[in-house]
């Protein structure tokens, strides 16, 4: 089987592992930057073009990063015209990479979340700091990735400082509870399918209460309980997406969401809990590619 796997850099670790394992797996494994691909949009023959060549292909693996959405949608969209299989449809990877319409499609399929407020006006701050119960309450960027953006306000004129001066930017931004509960701890649980087949418990660094490895974080390999693993595989599914990294955290009313990640990073989960997840992925296109690869574009509920 030819696969192509759209990533902007091929030294990346989950990049160089998903070829490496599908290259184990007896596949023909390519790696190309999709923001160098360009399409012939026609109904008759549409072509996705790579320096000048068309790319024809089995399967692709988007990795498609939050700064290049639009555009990398774009040719996950295209390749989907022309009945190549992908484990995350271009629609699912839109719903995830945008903060509150996920946070709504959660909230409708009735997975647990933090208590969590929008608003536009300076003038509803009160209402919303108040909303998700005051202070310590945590500060979200919609357009923020890898917890930049994201701020804890202790109390609540430090909250009503940080809104006012994001808002005063025109930034669009989330308030939520503060789970204090979780210790700055979160689950991440790698979904494949209906299945979580890896997780890892992230610990923030002292001092830090998010807890991205990048940031200093640590992490180890953990055993989800069943309504975690339920959690997870409900909240892939609701942004249809066959591949995803779930981060959820332990309140005292149950696992809540935080995140969906329609491009997880295989690295931590890896070296945390020795599984070959890169392997399980390649295995699992393989499986359900040759079933797909005649259907038209796949409809995400």
């Amino acid at each position: 089987m030819k696969i192509m796997i759209l990533s902007r850099d091929s030294t990346l670790y989950s990049t160089r592992r998903l070829k490496e394992a599908g290259e184990a797996q007896g596949h023909e494994m390519h790696v190309i930057d999709h923001m160098r691909c360009y399409m012939d949009i026609t109904s008759h023959n549409p072509k996705v073009l790579y320096q000048g060549t068309p790319i024809t292909a089995d399967a692709i693996i988007p990795r498609i990063g939050a700064a290049h959405t639009f555009y990398g949608t774009a040719v996950v969209r295209q390749f989907e015209i022309m009945g190549v299989f992908t484990p995350n449809p271009s629609q699912a990877i839109s719903r995830s990479r945008d903060k509150l319409n996920s946070l709504q499609l959660l909230a409708r399929r009735g997975i647990g979340l933090p208590v969590t407020g929008f608003a536009h006006s300076t003038q509803d701050i009160d209402g919303l700091i108040e909303l998700v119960g005051g202070a310590p309450l945590v500060i979200k960027l919609l357009e923020g990735t890898q917890g930049i953006g994201v701020v804890l306000a202790e109390t609540y004129q430090a909250a009503k400082s940080v809104i006012e001066a994001f808002r005063g930017l025109d930034a669009n931004i989330l308030v939520q509870e503060y789970i204090k509960e979780a210790q700055g701890a979160d689950l991440r649980c790698f979904v494949l399918g209906d299945k979580v087949i890896a997780a890892m418990k992230r610990q923030g660094a002292p001092g830090e209460f998010r807890s991205n490895l990048h940031r200093g974080g640590s992490a180890a390999k953990i055993k989800l309980t069943p309504e975690e693993r339920s959690t997870a595989v409900r909240a892939a599914k609701a942004m249809g997406l066959r591949v995803a990294g779930v981060d959820l955290l332990r309140s005292n009313h149950g696992p809540v969401v935080m995140e969906v990640n329609s491009s997880p990073g295989l690295e931590g989960i890896e070296k945390y809990t020795e599984l070959d997840v890169a392997g399980k992925i390649i295995t699992y296109i393989d499986k359900h590619s040759a079933a797909n690869r005649d259907r038209p574009s796949a409809e995400v509920p």
